[in-house]
């Protein structure tokens, strides 16, 4: 029996590719945990707003866990880390458009009668809807 694997990291690297395809700048909303590693001094009210685009990024990798890349602020190269369950969202900066995803306020995430870990259900953000870019 395969594991039970999450669809936010698939659905992010596709929302990922298609601004990437479209010219558009993709952005990620995170919730920051203790397992983040982001410039602190841009957290407001516990999140964060991270462009992930080809010029602001380098060496991106999105997998099942997380979404490691390096990218300047004030001129001071950092390495990020975020785990996929502290991702918020993903969209474009240009058009509004992307997913949203329910992050848990338990870092661990609901377990269903089974002990297994349930699935947070993907929010589609439509071209009326805006997510507000923090920064």
């Amino acid at each position: 029996m395969k594991a039970n694997l999450s669809i936010s990291p698939y659905l992010i690297r596709a929302i990922y590719d298609w601004c990437c395809d479209s010219g558009q700048t993709p952005y990620i909303s995170v919730r920051v945990s203790d397992s983040s590693n982001v410039p602190v001094e841009h957290v407001r009210d516990g999140e964060i707003v991270l462009n992930i685009g080809t010029g602001a990024s380098r060496d991106l990798r999105i997998d099942n866990e997380a979404v490691t890349f390096s990218a300047r602020f004030s001129s001071v190269s950092r390495e990020i880390y975020v785990a996929t369950k502290d991702i918020k969202g993903i969209f474009s900066r240009e058009s509004g458009q992307g997913l949203a995803f329910n992050v848990e306020d338990d870092p661990e995430g609901e377990v269903d009668s089974l002990g297994k870990k349930k699935l947070s259900d993907p929010v589609r953000i439509t071209s009326k809807q805006r997510l507000k870019i923090v920064k």
